[in-house]
């Protein structure tokens, strides 16, 4: 079997063409940030009690790319870090005012890149089912479409 008629290779060609679609829309409109940045700061955001080992897991990346990525929304001025008030072995970081200000702008941009990508996602699931990549949007991204909104 070739490895462009496994089901994984598709999902997996789906998911990038759709990250480089979505940084494509970020830089277009001139924001400084990539897409997994947006997600581990949108995660904080959203719930500042997670560890960075939570983070990494709900942002699909592994820990150590968490932190970079911290690192770089730190020196960005996106999140502030101190040290934990309870445990000394562990930092605390928080979105900024200025972070937060990014969030906002950003939004609409993502709204708008979402949309864009849930059009190709047919109106009744199961219907032309021509390639392993449509499949993976009727299955996957059609049923998650409410929640992508």
């Amino acid at each position: 079997m070739f490895l462009e008629q496994t089901i994984f290779y598709h999902i997996e060609r789906t998911i990038k063409r759709y990250r480089q679609f979505a940084q494509a829309r970020l830089n277009e409109a001139g924001f400084d940030i990539t897409v997994d940045q947006w997600l581990v700061l949108n995660s904080i955001q959203k719930h500042p009690e997670f560890s960075q080992a939570d983070i990494a897991q709900r942002v699909f990346k592994d820990q150590a790319s968490v932190a970079r990525i911290t690192d770089l929304l730190v020196k960005k001025g996106y999140l502030s870090r101190s040290a934990s008030t309870n445990d000394r072995r562990r930092n605390e970081v928080a979105v900024t005012a200025e972070g937060l200000s990014l969030m906002q702008a950003v939004m609409p941009t993502v709204e708008q890149y979402r949309q864009a990508a849930l059009k190709t996602c047919p109106p009744k699931p199961f219907t032309n089912c021509s390639s392993p990549s449509t499949l993976f949007l009727i299955i996957v991204i059609h049923p998650l479409k409410r929640l992508l909104l």
